[in-house]
């Protein structure tokens, strides 16, 4: 990419569109209608956030790719002109290493990557296996219907995280609760910091008592680094804290969602609940991934030194966004891409960002949802939603995307 224009510039379009945008209430399953609309317009367009500044939207799937990978595009929210979602927006304690920049980045995000291994994901299958099938046997022994994100959906990545980093799941009430308001767009300022607060209090206190009495388990490895002198208590917390909040919000919304988005495509259901082929069960989860992207505010950057990209130029100090659920349907990329299909190769979606900041955990999200969607199915193969679609509540109200409840039956 080069770092002048030779040319004049197009004129942004008038009048700069609000951001986030509305849902088409015809298909909760695709982006707002205003995204595909600027994304056929052009790969860039200024939207207006809460607070009135004006970032740059970026839309397409190889524009997204180019600035998830250039070193002049921060991810530290103190940098001029980051694009922040909500009033208070980071506050005191940031969510570890993801807002960052290399070298600190790199250096933190290796103390924490061996456990997300894929050898190490793979030899926790039979766990997450055992965990699912007694979630099942749970669901088929009680009475119905039931809600599927509280007797199924949240559990799975919750133990699955408890008993990956330490924490007792007897306080998983206690940190979803908190997570929730955490996540929860319109919370004030005030009682995002509280849950935060709460949260890192608690992760802190686990953290302290791993230093005195270490276990097989990634809290006392993170411990292990303060003991070392190689990070501060304080920064071990946050960490802790990025990965409970990333290890159990976003794989359970995908597992309800992804749930209901299969029984309003009831073909692609019958394929993957009947399947004996693994490499189906794999295509699945990747084409559930692109689908849905269910972070749906974007990932949010600040440009320090001006990048020419899609004709345009973006100056240093100004924020961009990239809205990973319209490049996910990027019809150069992906052909009908509105349209679920399992067999499709939908390896290069962006749900799980790009470049040094992707999603350390998603060797982990993947092996769960591959559990799950190969489970649920074919153990109740008459799964099916209890209430109408116009029923079920959608989070419009939160950053990550899914349902407050889905009841089902069989």
């Amino acid at each position: 990419m080069a770092d002048t224009l030779t040319g004049p510039l197009p004129q942004d379009p008038d009048p700069v569109p609000d951001f986030p945008m509305p849902r088409a209430a015809r298909c909760p399953f695709d982006p707002p209608p205003g995204l595909k609309e600027l994304q056929e317009r052009g790969p860039l367009a200024k939207v207006r956030l809460w607070d009135g500044s004006r970032p740059w939207l970026v839309t397409r799937h190889a524009d997204q790719r180019a600035l998830l990978g250039d070193h002049r595009v921060s991810a530290d929210t103190d940098s001029p002109g980051y694009p922040s979602k909500a009033a208070g927006d980071g506050g005191d304690t940031k969510f570890g290493f993801i807002m960052l920049d290399d070298s600190e980045h790199a250096r933190l995000r290796r103390m924490v990557t061996a456990p997300f291994a894929i050898r190490r994901v793979e030899a926790l299958r039979p766990v997450v296996q055992d965990i699912v099938d007694g979630l099942v046997d749970d669901m088929l022994a009680g009475p119905g219907p039931v809600d599927l994100v509280e007797a199924f959906a949240l559990p799975v990545p919750s133990l699955v995280i408890c008993e990956l980093l330490g924490v007792p799941y007897d306080d998983h009430a206690f940190f979803q609760d908190n997570t929730r308001t955490m996540v929860h767009r319109d919370a004030t300022p005030e009682q995002r910091g509280r849950a935060t607060r709460e949260i890192a209090e608690y992760l802190g206190g686990l953290i302290g008592r791993r230093l005195a009495d270490p276990r097989d388990d990634l809290l006392s490895g993170i411990a292990g680094r303060v003991r070392a002198g190689e990070i501060d208590h304080r920064t071990a917390t946050e960490t802790a804290l990025l990965l409970l909040l990333a290890g159990h919000e976003t794989t359970a919304n995908m597992i309800a969602l992804g749930t209901l988005a299969l029984f309003h495509h009831p073909d692609q259901l019958a394929l993957l609940r009947d399947t004996e082929d693994p490499a189906l069960v794999v295509s699945a989860v990747e084409e559930l991934l692109r689908y849905l992207s269910i972070t749906h505010l974007g990932r949010r950057r600040a440009v320090t030194a001006d990048i020419e990209i899609g004709g345009r130029l973006i100056k240093a100090g100004e924020g961009v966004i990239m809205a990973n659920e319209i490049a996910n349907r990027d019809p150069e990329v992906f052909p009908d891409p509105d349209r679920l299909d399992l067999t499709r190769d939908a390896r290069r979606h962006v749900a799980f960002g790009f470049g040094v900041h992707q999603c350390l955990g998603q060797p982990l999200a993947r092996m769960e949802l591959q559990v799950v969607y190969a489970t649920l199915y074919r153990r109740i193969p008459t799964l099916r939603p209890a209430v109408p679609l116009d029923e079920i509540r959608f989070k419009e109200d939160a950053f990550i995307y899914g349902v407050h409840s889905l009841p089902v039956t069989w």
